[in-house]
């Protein structure tokens, strides 16, 4: 193992990781070049996310981040008593560098933004132009002495019998038959709507994958369920959903089972490709030269409109970026991704 770093002399590192979980698989890079330049030292993950890297071998200690407020207080006292000796912060808030400060940390490490500035002790500005979110989270470390952050996030999937059977049951019982060539159809995003393909063109997708001799199967959370309805409604032939059945530790393993995955620009695209599976993200509101998923199979659609990215959770108009984008384009891509 080389020598630790200069800047990064320490006994007690905590990552604050983010909150989202596509920019948490993002951070997966900047968290494995920590985590071999850190040399003996202990990482502590705290985040909404943070479990979910479990068996990834980026840190020591996995916390989620609590959202009521006397539970944030006693973790900020518990982690005040084991004083970390560097806090780096991936979230841009304010939120995070003051959780910083009541932990005391001796260092806070994090992106000048939010006029949080005074709270860090090493801060540096925003790249102009901005670059991609895997390589900002990488940037980081360069207050720390540390480089050498991959370009593409990877996510393993630990070895576990009972959540190989947990996803078996559960294709299983949507009808699912082993071997089925799946390409999963991702509804939702917790950004907000304007992320949303039409159910219409999704339905239009589904009816063409099964004219293709491929399996699709719906995903989504128990929010999404009427919008799997509606999808079932427009295929007009049967479609396997899985909407609201999975749950976060079982995720990965289920998306592993796909031969593709179509979606918004959804947390669930970056989990997907850094298992491995390929992807077709479609963007409307966002960016995808900041957020495309990053993978050997990962492509990116979206349609050129004056109003795009705009960055809204809600269209104020009439969602042309994404209602643009016809299910044959699609469909063209998917068979590239399972050819």
């Amino acid at each position: 193992m080389s020598a630790t770093p200069i800047g990064l002399r320490a006994e007690h590192i905590v990552v604050r990781t983010p909150n989202w979980l596509g920019d948490t698989v993002m951070a997966q890079p900047m968290l494995a070049a920590l985590r071999a330049a850190a040399g003996n030292a202990r990482i502590t993950l705290v985040g909404r996310w943070a479990p979910l890297l479990a068996g990834q071998g980026v840190g020591d200690v996995l916390l989620g981040y609590p959202r009521p407020l006397a539970a944030r207080r006693r973790l900020a006292r518990a982690l005040a008593a084991d004083r970390p000796d560097v806090a780096v912060l991936l979230p841009s808030s304010v939120e995070s560098a003051l959780a910083a400060v009541r932990w005391r940390a001796r260092r806070r490490v994090g992106y000048a933004t939010d006029g949080r500035t005074p709270l860090l002790t090493d801060a540096v500005e925003l790249p102009t132009p901005r670059l991609h979110q895997v390589d900002e989270y990488a940037a980081l470390l360069a207050l720390l002495g540390v480089a050498g952050a991959a370009a593409i996030p990877r996510f393993i999937l630990p070895e576990s019998a009972e959540a190989d059977a947990e996803v078996a049951r559960l294709l299983a019982e949507a009808g699912l038959e082993p071997g089925a060539r799946l390409v999963g159809l991702h509804l939702g995003a917790a950004f907000g709507s304007s992320k949303l393909w039409p159910p219409a063109a999704f339905g239009r997708l589904a009816r063409a994958l099964d004219a293709e001799g491929l399996c699709p199967v719906l995903l989504g959370t128990g929010d999404d369920a009427a919008t799997a309805a509606a999808v079932a409604d427009a295929a007009a032939v049967p479609v396997a959903s899985l909407v609201g059945r999975d749950r976060p530790a079982v995720l990965a393993r289920l998306l592993g089972r796909l031969r593709c995955l179509v979606s918004g620009d959804t947390g669930v695209a970056h989990l997907a490709a850094a298992v491995g599976v390929a992807t077709v993200t479609l963007f409307g509101p966002t960016d995808r030269r900041l957020t495309a998923p990053r993978g050997p199979g990962a492509r990116a659609l979206d349609r050129p409109v004056p109003c795009a990215p705009c960055f809204l959770p809600t269209c104020p108009i009439d969602h042309i970026c994404l209602t643009r984008l016809p299910p044959e384009a699609v469909l063209d891509e998917v068979r590239l991704a399972v050819a």
